[in-house]
């Protein structure tokens, strides 16, 4: 996936929640400066932050520097004398599938250690893109299999990635069952109907950055969804939510992703952040 190249926003002025809230989905080594990143996080009251790491795209990189961006993080947050430490950081480890096509057999056991590694909270993000297809769909679909299979036997939650494929994406959930640990759809943009067959399935629903723009029908969909099925992204460093479309994401921002979806279903954004935050530790953070 390519680095994202717009301009970073000026975070200014981020609603307070009243509690903590996780972002469930971030590409951390896209940034220049994750480190800045995190310290943001912790100071907008993000105190949990997922990353994903491809196994086609070095993920070592994103393992062996993770103590040293919050280290960093947390360095810098002295400086401002503020109570706050950088956020949490796991791993979510697999192939997307525009990198499918990437994938070979030589980075299975590469997959199965960092599956084993205590950083790593899930695996993915697994899936289907019929919308880009930059991987071809059958292979695409081994790779999304393959994943799923290894969620079940690893006991760990699947995070899925479906774009133009939420009925193919069903009919394997469906056929190979969710696993256990759980399962996350992130960067939801299907209707009602779509969302409540993964529920049935067993699936969590995140909303990211999206459900803030004007005539977004998913706002609908988050407004009725169960509270208990309900997580928060970013996907940064894209998508960023307003009023900052069009500039570069990041966790901090989740803030206002919650605080949107908790306005449309009629609660404080301190009840709706911390049932989210709950939600997000359960699937998680249950090994922890």
């Amino acid at each position: 996936m390519a680095r994202e190249s717009r301009a970073r926003a000026r975070i200014v002025d981020l609603p307070e929640l009243g509690a903590p809230i996780a972002d469930t989905h971030a590409h951390l080594d896209m940034f220049d400066d994750p480190a800045g990143v995190l310290e943001r996080a912790a100071m907008a009251g993000v105190p949990l932050v997922l990353t994903v790491a491809d196994l086609t795209e070095v993920p070592e990189g994103t393992y062996d520097n993770l103590s040293k961006w919050r280290d960093e993080a947390d360095r810098r947050l002295s400086d401002w004398d503020l109570e706050v430490s950088a956020p949490d950081v796991g791993v979510v480890i697999g192939v997307h599938p525009h990198n499918a096509k990437n994938f070979y057999p030589e980075l299975e056991f590469l997959f199965q250690k960092l599956a084993t590694d205590p950083r790593t909270v899930a695996l993915g993000e697994m899936g289907l893109d019929f919308y880009y297809d930059h991987s071809p769909r059958d292979t695409q679909m081994r790779l999304f299999r393959a994943q799923l299979a290894q969620a079940h036997n690893h006991s760990l939650p699947a995070v899925i990635h479906l774009r133009d494929a939420y009925a193919e994406g069903i009919s394997v959930l469906r056929e190979m069952g969710v696993p256990e640990a759980g399962c996350v759809v992130h960067c939801f943009t299907g209707d009602i109907e779509v969302a409540e067959s993964l529920i049935e399935l067993g699936c969590h629903i995140s909303f990211a950055g999206p459900v803030t723009f004007r005539k977004a029908g998913i706002l609908d969909v988050a407004a009725e969804l169960p509270l208990d099925r309900i997580m928060v992204e970013t996907d940064c460093p894209f998508l960023a939510p307003e009023p900052y479309r069009g500039y570069m994401n990041e966790p901090a921002l989740a803030v206002l992703i919650a605080a949107r979806i908790a306005g449309a279903r009629n609660m404080s954004m301190q009840d709706f952040a911390q049932a989210v935050f709950e939600n997000t530790k359960r699937v998680f953070f249950r090994r922890r």
